[in-house]
């Protein structure tokens, strides 16, 4: 049979149309993140669709759905919608095998899928911390580790001390025997001190799964010490005849016993004026004899501390004639001021005297210079007349 050229037209026109429309058709699909134990929605969707049918299949390449028609007998799997634009399914208590890659075929010619990868997030455990012994000792080392399961992938573990973080830890993972989830533990390793008694150090882990919201496990530190011993006066400037009040401030753990009081390494010499009520040692009527050194022991089960306190008693009327001007002081600098100027004027006078006599003996020597013995005659006899002028008193 020939087809007339008009018809022919006609029937490669149609098939162009049919052929260009089946191009046109592409599932759409996106990928799916869940939580293990939660639920996951896969929609599969095509925006030009001449009534071709939708199916959903497993990693496994069972079919789930085909169009509204279930497929694999798993109650945990529903529809949700079903029409010639969307195929959307939903399973319910996820697991970790159920993770893996899903396919949205469309059944054209050929026939078209898509891909949809579903990621399950294993969920860590609770963590723990182990590795610590109440009481703990100052100056021990502890080393508190903190550990959590099942997480997938890898948990974050973070260190805090009274909400501080702490950077200097150790980090270990490994993987679970299902290959995969893993293991995840931290080691906080530092020396105890007493600063440290009532502090609470916490491990915290984050992980995408938990929204946000991370598990905290906490650990409240008890560490021992000896005490630390302080005395507190209530006066600085303590005179006789006045009161004074000496506190022995102890704080140790366990909280330490009453404290012992000794003066110059010896008991308390006069207990009616010294009295000790717990911590306080209260002395009456302070005077002379009161002035030493007081020392302050306190002691618990870990051992014994102390402290010393020196007590001087001032004279209030020596303090008071010390505030009028010191006449002794006064009267020895005069002295000091008059005895160097005395001496200065000696001195003075001795030198002037040498230097003039000096003077007038080198004029007597013009004799020793004449040319022959009659110009020395006549100068010495010169010499005799002015004798009574140049006459000098040496002393």
């Amino acid at each position: 049979m020939r087809l007339k050229p008009g018809a022919l037209l006609r029937f490669y026109s149609l098939c162009g149309i049919l052929i260009q429309g089946s191009q046109g058709q592409f599932p759409l699909t996106q990928n799916v993140t869940v939580v293990e134990g939660g639920t996951a929605n896969l929609t599969c969707r095509v925006d030009q669709n001449d009534n071709t049918s939708l199916q959903w299949s497993n990693p496994a390449q069972q079919t789930l759905y085909f169009d509204d028609k279930k497929a694999l007998r798993d109650n945990r799997i529903e529809l949700v919608r079903a029409s010639w634009h969307e195929l959307s399914i939903s399973v319910s208590d996820v697991s970790l095998s159920d993770e893996g890659q899903y396919t949205c075929s469309l059944f054209t010619m050929p026939v078209k899928t898509s891909k949809a990868f579903l990621t399950v997030l294993g969920v860590p455990e609770k963590p723990q911390i182990t590795g610590f012994t109440s009481p703990v000792m100052e100056g021990e080392r502890m080393q508190l580790t903190c550990k959590t399961s099942g997480s997938k992938p890898a948990a974050d573990i973070r260190w805090f001390k009274n909400d501080k973080e702490v950077k200097d830890v150790k980090y270990l993972k490994e993987e679970d025997a299902n290959r995969k989830t893993f293991t995840v533990s931290s080691t906080l390793d530092f020396l105890a001190d007493r600063n440290d008694d009532g502090a609470v150090v916490s491990c915290r882990v984050d992980h995408e799964s938990l929204n946000a919201t991370p598990q905290i496990a906490m650990q409240v530190l008890e560490i021992h010490y000896t005490p630390l011993v302080k005395i507190i006066s209530s006066n600085s400037w303590p005179e006789e005849g006045q009161s004074i009040i000496l506190t022995c401030e102890s704080k140790g753990k366990p909280v330490p016993e009453p404290v012992l009081w000794t003066k110059d390494g010896g008991e308390l010499p006069d207990p009616e004026r010294m009295v000790v009520n717990g911590r306080v040692l209260s002395i009456s009527f302070l005077n002379k004899t009161d002035n030493g050194t007081y020392r302050c022991e306190a002691k618990n089960p870990i051992g014994r501390n102390s402290t010393e306190y020196v007590l001087i008693v001032h004279d209030p009327n020596a303090l008071a004639g010390q505030t009028g001007p010191d006449h002794a002081l006064i009267g020895g600098i005069v002295a000091v001021v008059v005895f160097v100027t005395l001496c200065s004027i000696i001195l003075l006078g001795r030198y002037l005297a040498r230097h003039k006599g000096t003077y007038l003996t080198n004029e007597a020597k013009g004799a020793e210079d004449a040319p022959d013995a009659d110009t020395a005659i006549i100068n010495a006899e010169g010499s005799q007349v002015n004798a009574e002028e140049k006459k000098e008193y040496f002393i």
